[in-house]
């Protein structure tokens, strides 16, 4: 049967890249995170200490960065240039200013290209900001995951703090809050709802709930799971 292509948007925090992981799993399909990626991105970015806004300067990073996305014993490791940095993208410090780099467009023309190429022979969950509406327009299926921003916020609450990360609970809300305005309007390829995509609120609604519903959706589209 048809490898379906399985687009997956929404706010940051709405648990995107979890549900899309285990969907990717339930299907055998390849799981493909862009934010990761532009997480990778921002860090070598920080590393070489450079302006966000020195084009030039970013452009080299973004055109010898060379992000690898694998499973090591069922997690999935993000490397830049062999160097393993998937605890690194996911500090505080990344997270708040990814937006600003994710929205400059030497960086999303690059990734537009990699992430397109991830996907073109189907059989992939890509999840981000702008899969349905601009990186995989023609996907299958197409699902905006959201929460509210309190919900959101205790969700990334709970993993930094797992992670022995301590923040505050008010500055995650207004930090989430932030980067919702900044991804939704920035000027290339901004975070919104794809007109034919489906809109699934996790506010109330568990992992494994989302999964079952986006698994019952591609039952729906021919493919059986």
């Amino acid at each position: 049967m048809k490898k379906l292509i399985i687009a997956i948007d929404g706010p940051a925090g709405a648990g995107k890249s979890t549900v899309a992981q285990i969907v990717a799993q339930r299907l055998g399909y390849t799981y493909i995170d862009t934010g990761a990626m532009y997480r990778a991105v921002t860090w070598q970015v920080m590393q070489h200490d450079v302006d966000f806004g020195d084009a030039d300067a970013i452009q080299k990073i973004v055109s010898t960065i060379q992000i690898g996305l694998r499973y090591v014993n069922g997690k999935m490791q993000v490397t830049a240039n062999q160097v393993d940095i998937t605890e690194e993208i996911r500090l505080p410090e990344v997270s708040r200013v990814v937006s600003e780099v994710a929205k400059l467009v030497v960086v999303r023309t690059a990734m537009l290209t990699l992430q397109r190429q991830m996907a073109q022979s189907g059989g992939v969950v890509m999840d981000g900001r702008d899969i349905g509406t601009h990186v995989l327009p023609n996907a299958d299926l197409k699902i905006f995951l959201t929460a509210s921003i309190d919900e959101r916020a205790r969700r990334r609450w709970r993993e930094l703090g797992d992670k022995g990360v301590l923040v505050d609970l008010n500055a995650l809300q207004e930090e989430i809050a932030s980067r919702d305005k900044t991804d939704s309007e920035r000027a290339v390829a901004p975070l919104v709802q794809a007109k034919d995509a489906i809109l699934l609120d996790t506010t109330k609604l568990s992992i494994e709930g989302a999964v079952n519903e986006i698994l019952r959706l591609c039952e729906e589209r021919g493919r059986s799971v």
